[in-house]
């Protein structure tokens, strides 16, 4: 395989993350001193290594290297044919949801690809010191999206047992069928963990087709805890009933051959979750949400993951084909610039996965960042016209609606 390498801007990602964040909390205050952002910023895109091809699946298989043998994060031009390693708590299922993840990865670009017609995912994969390691595809400038990518990550690591507990994090973890994550372990104490996850998010350049998110993942430490994570929202510019109706009814009819009582209690969580406090409304229209899930057999939710992030084409696919070819003025571009900073912000502030990626230090960073799109827009002080379809969108921004 022959390698590709993307070009980087100056700064690097975590300097951005961490002026961002800054400004944002000086911003949000009203400080006067601060009174603006730069009106456009282009966020970092990443830095690729890996081959090109037709098809969204790589066929070439590469060998397994030894612990001993691997950096931290080492690059390789080919994925092995597994990440994690054997020894866990349930290694049958740290196995099978890698290779869960690793089709719906396959069958997500491929369908993708499909659609946008003109680019292709470029694969960027890397191994890890402690096990497991990852491959992140990033689809840039297509016929339809601006910036596309989906990253499969496998982390075997030790993290200290107060990362773990209820509250860890940003917000109280029990709103979310919170369990003790550190059961077992004493306060400072290193706790071994393996996760499995697929993360994805898709930003279109046409402001009437919206941007897309999922993240589908499994955990467990040898304490013999474990638990199982999902969530998939979309965040539109522009409101479109119909589109909300099909998205939210795709997710509930999945959820639904589970267990009728999924869909209400995931969309709700995922109404709390995806709000950005400082901003008083959400990122944008919600789907649904959940983490710390081990009530029933690990077999029924291993289902139900596996329902769920093979629906993502179904649920998101049909919207993006209705409205890749609306016209659109700038106005309207610069109003979906500036809602794509509304992501940026609750991404960098408040995503438990960002935050847990960079503050541990377990995260490889460009995978983190890769879901932040190329462009973003903050304008001081933007007031929405009263009538306008910013406003009405907006409304539903602030107050939750049930779709279906």
């Amino acid at each position: 395989p022959h390698q590709l390498v993307l070009p980087r801007i100056a700064a690097s990602p975590l300097d951005i993350m961490k002026l961002f964040a800054v400004a944002v909390l000086v911003a949000s205050a009203a400080v006067p001193a601060v009174g603006f952002l730069a009106p456009s910023v282009t966020l970092p895109t990443a830095t690729l290594r890996g081959a090109r091809s037709g098809l969204c699946a790589l066929r070439a298989v590469a060998a397994p290297l030894t612990k001993e043998t691997v950096p931290d994060l080492q690059p390789v031009d080919v994925a092995p044919p597994r990440f994690s390693v054997s020894g866990t708590t349930n290694t049958p299922m740290v196995h099978k949801m890698e290779q869960l993840l690793r089709e719906a990865q396959d069958f997500i670009c491929s369908s993708v690809e499909e659609v946008d017609g003109l680019e292709k995912f470029r694969e960027d994969a890397y191994l890890r010191k402690d096990g497991g390691g990852g491959r992140t595809r990033v689809m840039a400038n297509g016929n339809i999206w601006e910036k596309a990518g989906i990253g499969l990550a496998v982390v075997h690591g030790n993290m200290p047992a107060e990362n773990l507990e209820k509250k860890a994090g940003v917000g109280d973890r029990s709103k979310f069928n919170s369990i003790d994550r550190s059961q077992g372990f004493k306060a400072g104490e290193k706790i071994p963990f393996v996760a499995v996850g697929l993360s994805s998010v898709m930003h279109p350049k046409n402001p009437h087709c919206p941007t897309m998110h999922f993240n589908y993942r499994y955990f467990e430490t040898a304490s013999g805890l474990w638990w199982f994570g999902g969530g998939q929202d979309i965040t539109p510019a522009y409101l479109d009933e119909e589109d909300m109706k099909h998205f939210h009814g795709t997710l509930k009819k999945v959820c639904d051959q589970h267990d009728e009582e999924f869909f209400p209690e995931f969309k709700s969580w995922a109404d709390e979750y995806y709000r950005i406090p400082h901003r008083n409304e959400t990122r944008g229209l919600g789907g649904i949400f959940y983490d710390d899930l081990n009530d029933r057999d690990p077999d029924a939710i291993f289902a139900l993951s596996k329902d769920l992030v093979m629906s993502v084409p179904e649920a998101y696919l049909p919207i993006i084909k209705k409205h890749k070819d609306d016209a659109y003025t700038q106005q309207q571009k610069d109003w979906q610039l500036i809602r794509r900073g509304r992501y940026v912000e609750f991404n960098l502030v408040y995503d438990r996965g960002t935050i847990f990626g960079l503050k541990t230090g377990l995260g490889r960073v460009e995978s983190i960042l890769m879901t932040l799109p190329e462009t973003a827009r903050w304008e001081y002080d933007h007031q929405v016209e009263a009538g306008s379809p910013e406003a009405e969108i907006t409304d539903a921004f602030k107050f939750a609606r049930d779709w279906v």
